[in-house]
């Protein structure tokens, strides 16, 4: 019963018992408003990206199959791209490109929250700052990042990017940007998409060449770290550096 409709007296139930009789992709959004957004799942929150569903469909179900091809997992979601989920029935490519956008700005956030003044310790504290920057890439990317005399992180630099098989690391570019930021030390990252965290005889060969020229240029090399999403290699922990 509508407000236009309703009888002084009469009974009105509250919204959250009238949910139930509103369109299935109407639901998220009422839910969100009641309960807060803490109270919805991952296919509730997904349809109120999607907005609507198919004729057979509702937003939540779309929602639903999307997140059962990745296994229910967010992590693999954001490696999607959208001519890939585009290929959902029910997604359109207004849809996908609002998906992806969601998951960058939470991956952003993530990466503004870690480089507030962070102070490197340990090869764990490197893999939780560079995580925002380098997960779910599907291609190599290497990246610096220079500190101050007390260790704390002044910039993070991403010095090249590749293909699924490797990228090119100038070392001219990597000690240009740490002098012109005036860093006391840098550490070395690039991850390997494939998630095998060995390092090759090439990542080998780059991180004693830098080494070395660090040495030269009273910059230090205090790291290389390998990232992947499962985990890191660390140069240092493995006495390379």
């Amino acid at each position: 019963m509508s407000e236009e409709e309703s009888v002084p007296g009469s009974y009105q139930a509250p919204a959250s018992f009238s949910i139930k009789s509103w369109a299935e992709e109407d639901r998220p959004r009422e839910k969100l408003l009641l309960k807060g957004r803490a109270a919805l799942s991952d296919a509730e929150l997904m349809a109120i990206l999607l907005g609507s569903g198919t004729a057979k469909l509702s937003a939540v179900d779309v929602a639903k199959l999307v997140l059962a091809s990745t296994g229910n997992d967010l992590n693999q979601l954001a490696k999607l791209s959208v001519k890939e989920l585009m290929r959902h029935k029910g997604i359109g490519e207004a849809k996908a490109i609002t998906i992806v956008a969601a998951l960058e700005l939470g991956r952003r956030r993530k990466e503004t929250a870690a480089a507030e003044r962070t102070t490197i310790t340990c090869s764990t504290d490197i893999y939780n700052l560079v995580r925002p920057n380098l997960q779910d890439l599907p291609h190599e990317e290497f990246w610096v990042i220079m500190l101050n005399r007390a260790n704390v992180v002044m910039r993070q630099e991403k010095i090249s990017s590749g293909g699924v098989a490797g990228t090119v690391a100038d070392p001219k570019m990597i000690f240009k940007h740490a002098l012109e930021q005036l860093a006391s030390s840098i550490i070395l990252v690039h991850n390997h998409p494939s998630g095998n965290r060995q390092p090759s005889a090439a990542d080998i060969a780059l991180t004693k060449k830098l080494k070395e020229a660090g040495k030269f240029l009273d910059l230090p090399v205090l790291d290389h770290l390998i990232y992947t999403d499962r985990g890191y290699y660390s140069f240092m922990d493995e006495g390379i550096l």
